[in-house]
């Protein structure tokens, strides 16, 4: 009876802290002027970063795992949502009811995801080469993600993809090729392994 009083003491704690936390990561949103829609989620501190002239906008109901042990695989960093000083006027639109474990995006031009997407522990999504002063450095080109998309742990989106409507990428995949709706791809780099039956 102690353990459990105890297991609950502990549980209330952290409860709070998580609402406190949740409190901090929306004030620095409003601070940075990213728009966030309601009852969106927070475990950990998520980082905001967005330049004048640059838009990012945030669905409802999204939830963002910032802490290392939110994610029972583990994550190795917290969540980073920004946006770059550059001529394109860099955007990001997240759709409703997204889900993001120590995911990065970065935008320079525009990056969008839709509704019920899901990105695995350390997932990286960028529209760039960065480092656009480098004459090895493409022009950013757009992202877009589909609507119930899966992206396994790690995986990394380049810039110029395109992934369809409920697609799932497998871990550890290097997305540097538009992938279509509805497949299972993975891979280094990404490649379709197979179709899955329309819903």
């Amino acid at each position: 009876m102690k353990y459990r009083n105890l297991s609950h003491s502990f549980y209330v704690i952290i409860t709070r802290f998580n609402k406190l936390t949740g409190k901090i990561n929306l004030i620095s949103a409003k601070w940075w002027g990213v728009r966030i829609g309601r009852k969106c989620t927070f475990i950990g501190r998520c980082h905001f970063i967005k330049f004048p002239g640059t838009e990012i906008s945030i669905g409802n109901k999204c939830t963002f795992l910032s802490k290392r042990r939110s994610n029972l695989i583990g994550i190795n960093r917290p969540c980073i949502i920004s946006t770059s000083p550059s001529p394109f006027k860099a955007r990001i639109e997240i759709g409703n009811n997204c889900g993001f474990s120590g995911t990065v995006i970065g935008a320079f031009k525009y990056i969008k995801l839709g509704n019920n997407v899901r990105c695995g522990a350390n997932t990286l999504i960028t529209d760039s080469d960065w480092h656009l002063e480098d004459y090895r450095s493409g022009v950013p080109s757009d992202v877009i993600i589909g609507n119930n998309v899966w992206l396994g742990v790690n995986s990394t989106i380049l810039k110029g993809v395109t992934i369809g409507d409920n697609s799932l990428i497998g871990a550890n995949s290097l997305v540097n090729k538009s992938i279509p709706s509805n497949v299972i791809a993975a891979g280094n780099p990404c490649k379709v392994i197979r179709e899955l039956p329309h819903v």
